[in-house]
């Protein structure tokens, strides 16, 4: 069934026009909001692994690390060609040399076609981004969660919304592709809010967007929170549903590259919901429907 939506995967074929897997990669850089440079209690909604950034081959080198995921990914998917994604923590909390040895030896591997670097848009300069901008194919994934300065205090964020727009203005000057992303839920916000996230993110042209709904993590300090003074947290119905309007809000030309979490539901508290991936999908594709909506409607 065509999605009424632009998802990852279709974008991935017409850049590539091959099979395309992304591999998941833990170079072992921390975060500014966790070693006490900005604080030492990480986001709250964040584990002490960084959130869902496990990579189970961490105590290999990058080359071992992509190594193995080639050869896993290709036999079992039959995967063509590679994204070296650095998820965990902030992969550009360090000095550029250190960068730059890092990014350079994922290219070693002749079947890695681009690379796409998960941190934080405080964790960026000029010449950081320069770098980044020489490999082939460069994506950022900036965490933003929300545009209401409010709720970045709230959850310890440790940088405004100006910040976010400063590092998406940066890097696509350059050419460097962004993908952001939110988190849908927060207990001091109303539907009003996300959908604003939304608009500005409209606003900034993004290239991609990573959905993510708040989820209460084993080891998180919102877990304490919510076990002090439990808040409302959306049924999957209410989720999809916000999800829905925020597709119709955001351009076409912005892939879809997740509304549903592959968790590890061994670290889920609640709601339980969220790792029901499939159900999820589902469902969004069904609510889409009967709306007779499509990506960009709203714009």
């Amino acid at each position: 069934m065509e999605k009424r939506y632009y998802p990852y995967s279709k974008y991935l074929r017409e850049t590539f026009g091959k099979k395309i897997y992304k591999i998941t990669l833990d170079a072992g850089f921390y975060c500014p909001n966790r070693d006490g440079t900005i604080s030492t209690g990480g986001c709250v909604f964040c584990d002490e692994v960084g959130s869902f950034s496990r990579c189970s081959e961490k105590t290999l080198s990058i080359k071992e690390q992509i190594d193995l995921s080639i050869e896993k990914l290709s036999s079992q998917f039959k995967a063509e060609a590679f994204i070296a994604y650095f998820q965990s923590y902030s992969n550009t909390y360090a000095p550029v040399d250190v960068l730059k040895k890092t990014y350079d030896d994922v290219f070693e591997n002749e079947k890695i076609v681009s690379i796409s670097i998960g941190t934080r848009p405080d964790c960026v300069d000029k010449e950081k981004l320069d770098l980044i901008a020489k490999y082939p194919e460069p994506w950022i994934e900036y965490g933003l969660q929300s545009a209401k300065d409010e709720t970045l205090k709230l959850i310890n964020r440790g940088h405004d919304f100006n910040c976010f727009k400063n590092a998406v203005t940066e890097s696509k000057k350059r050419g460097i592709k962004v993908c952001a992303h939110i988190i849908l839920g927060f207990p001091n916000e109303t539907k009003s809010d996300m959908l604003n996230t939304a608009h500005e993110l409209s606003k900034l042209d993004i290239d991609g967007i990573k959905i993510h709904m708040l989820t209460v993590l084993k080891d998180s300090p919102l877990l304490k929170i919510y076990e002090k003074e439990p808040f409302y947290l959306m049924t999957m119905e209410e989720y999809c549903s916000v999800v829905c309007d925020i597709l119709e809000i955001l351009p076409k030309n912005c892939n879809i590259q997740r509304i549903a979490g592959t968790g590890f539901s061994e670290t889920t508290v609640t709601p339980k919901w969220v790792n029901r991936r499939f159900e999820i999908l589902n469902l969004i594709d069904k609510m889409m429907i009967q709306r007779n909506a499509y990506q960009g409607d709203r714009i």
